[in-house]
C-alpha cells in the first residue's frame, strides 16, 4: 500500500487547443478511498489513466509512495485497474481469469491457486471458480474483475466506472460490497464515476472536477454542506441545489443556493404563512414526484425565469400540478455565491 500524489499535473492530447487536465494537484492518503467525480468530459478518467501510465503527462509529476512514476512503464507501477467492461477472457474459467496476471509473471501454480482461493472467499466466488464468464451474472463478472485485481496485491487500485454496466438495484448492492471490501483490504483506491450519489456513498473523500480543473476535494458531508462554488453546489446533491440569481445591496449580483430539503411549500388558500424573516417566492407547480417516503415538487416562478425550483416534502397532502404555492426557506440554510466568479461568499 502507498499514498498517491499529483503535483501540478497537466495532460494534453495531441492537437488539442487546450489541456484536458490542468495543474492538477492532489494527495491521496495511504489506504484512502478517493472518488473522482464530474460531468462527462471533465478529465476524471484521463487523470486515472495518467496514474496508471496509460496517458502521457505534459507537465508536473505523479508519485506512488516516495517513488516518482511519471515516466515509468504501466507494468512497473504496481497498480491494478478495474474497467467498466470487465475485460474478462471468455474462454477461461473464473479461476484462470483471476490468476492470469500472476501466471504471466511465472508465479508458482500452488501460490496462484492459494491467492485465487483467498480472493474468491473475500468476494463470495468460491462456487463459481470453474465457470466461464458467460455463465455469470453482471454482478458476478464484476466481482471476478475485482478478484483479478486483488490477487495481484497492488499498492493502488484504480477503478474506472466499474459499476456502470449494472442495473440500478445491483449497482446499489455492489457499491456497498465494494466499499466494505476496500476497507477490509486497506488498499489505496482511486475510483472514477460520473454518478455523484455513488461518489457520496463510497468515498472517504470526493474530488470534483470541471473542465480538467479540480474544484474541491473534501469528505462527502463537507462537500454537501459547504460547497466551495456554485458548480459544486449544483453538481453535488440529488436533486440539485436550487440556485437563484439575485441582487444584494452590499454584495452586488449573487446567487442564492438552497437545498430542496430546506424549502417549505406553503399553500396560501389553506392559510399557511412563512415564519417571520423567511423569504417567500410565489411559484406554480409543474410536477410532483411521489417516491413513497418522500416527494419532490418541481415548480417555476416569474421571479426567476428559466429556473426550476425544487422542494422535498415528507407529507401526504401534496400540491397539485398547476397549483399556485409559495416557497419559503430559512435564511440560515442559504448559501451565497458570487454570480460572476461562482465562488462561495461567507
Amino acid at each position: 500500500m502507498a499514498s498517491v500524489s499529483f503535483d501540478n499535473v497537466t495532460i494534453r492530447y495531441p492537437g488539442a487547443e487546450s489541456p484536458t487536465v490542468t495543474d492538477f494537484t492532489l494527495t491521496i492518503g495511504d489506504g484512502e478511498f478517493l472518488v473522482l467525480v464530474g460531468p462527462s468530459g471533465c478529465g476524471k478518467s484521463t487523470t486515472l489513466r495518467a496514474l496508471a501510465g496509460l496517458e502521457p503527462v505534459a507537465g508536473g509529476s505523479i508519485h506512488i509512495g516516495e517513488r516518482d512514476v511519471t515516466g515509468v512503464d504501466p507494468a512497473e507501477r504496481d497498480v491494478a485497474m478495474v474497467f467498466q467492461n470487465y475485460a474478462l477472457y471468455p474462454h477461461m474459467s473464473v479461476a484462470k481469469n483471476m490468476g492470469f496476471s500472476l501466471s504471466l509473471k511465472k508465479v508458482p501454480k500452488n501460490e496462484i491457486d492459494a491467492k485465487v482461493k483467498e480472493a474468491a472467499a473475500l468476494l463470495g466466488l468460491e462456487e463459481y471458480l470453474d465457470r466461464r464468464p458467460k455463465d455469470l451474472s453482471g454482478g458476478q463478472r464484476q466481482r471476478v474483475a475485482m478478484g483479478r485485481a486483488i490477487v495481484r496485491n497492488p499498492q493502488v487500485f484504480l477503478m474506472d466506472e466499474p459499476l456502470s454496466n449494472l442495473d440500478a438495484k445491483l449497482r446499489v448492492q455492489t457499491r456497498t460490497e465494494l466499499a466494505a471490501l476496500q476497507r477490509r483490504l486497506g488498499t489505496t483506491t482511486v475510483y472514477v464515476t460520473h454518478d455523484q450519489v455513488e461518489a457520496m456513498t463510497m468515498g472517504d473523500r470526493v474530488a470534483v472536477l470541471r473542465d480538467g480543473t479540480l474544484q474541491q476535494v473534501a469528505p462527502p458531508r463537507e462537500l454537501y454542506q459547504r460547497p466551495t462554488n456554485a458548480f459544486v453546489a449544483g453538481f453535488i446533491g440529488s436533486p440539485a441545489m436550487n440556485l437563484l440569481p439575485t441582487h444584494d445591496a452590499q454584495r452586488g449580483d449573487i446567487t442564492l443556493g438552497v437545498r430542496p430539503e430546506h424549502v417549505r411549500v406553503l399553500r396560501p388558500e389553506h392559510g399557511e404563512q412563512a415564519p417571520a424573516g423567511h423569504p417567500t417566492v410565489e411559484a406554480t407547480v409543474d410536477i410532483v414526484e411521489e417516491l413513497g417516503s418522500e416527494s419532490y415538487v418541481y415548480a417555476h416562478s416569474e421571479d426567476f425565469p428559466g429556473a426550476t425550483l425544487i422542494a422535498r416534502l415528507a407529507e401526504d397532502h401534496l400540491p397539485a400540478r398547476g397549483e399556485h404555492v409559495a416557497l419559503t426557506f430559512s435564511p440560515d440554510q442559504v448559501h451565497h455565491f458570487d454570480r460572476r466568479t461562482g465562488e462561495r461568499i461567507e
